[in-house]
């Protein structure tokens, strides 16, 4: 049984790991199945663009990117603060849990700042006594408008 304590924990962690650009850390909370998807306008990834749709060797390959500097638009490194709230239990079937999350992220750069707000879901297993992404939906509140360059793990 995971407590809901865990669960928060797992999700504030996600964003810190994040925000702290602790990307091998980042990178080591998915599963090797996992899916990584920030949605444009539409929700079904197989028939509409999506902002980011990222397989495990994609993250990874973005990752790489971010940590050796090919990430041009992070060079250097956006400074984000994100606050996650909302954080409740969807779903338990046993195997995968399903956990949604609000948040905002205040990304800044030379550019200036933009704030970034939505809805996280995770879908989350237990792995080795610990709990792993299988996927997370970040849902943008401005994913139907053009958007500026998102390069930084949202």
């Amino acid at each position: 049984m995971t407590s809901r304590g865990e669960i928060e924990q797992f999700v504030y962690r996600e964003a810190r790991l994040a925000d702290e650009h602790q990307y091998d850390a980042w990178e080591a909370l998915w599963t090797d199945d996992a899916i990584y998807w920030v949605p444009a306008g539409s929700d079904d990834p197989d028939r509409h663009m999506s902002i980011i749709y990222d397989n495990r060797s994609r993250i990874a390959v973005r990752v790489m990117q971010l940590k050796t500097g090919k990430r041009h638009a992070q060079r250097p490194p956006s400074s984000v603060r994100r606050v996650v709230s909302n954080v409740e239990l969807l779903a338990d079937d046993g195997d995968d849990l399903v956990v949604g999350a609000n948040f905002v992220a205040v990304e800044s750069r030379d550019r200036g700042t933009v704030i970034w707000a939505g809805r996280y879901e995770y879908r989350l297993r237990r792995q080795a006594g610990a709990l792993r992404m299988v996927r997370k939906t970040v849902t943008l509140v401005d994913r139907d408008r053009p958007l500026p360059n998102l390069a930084f793990l949202i």
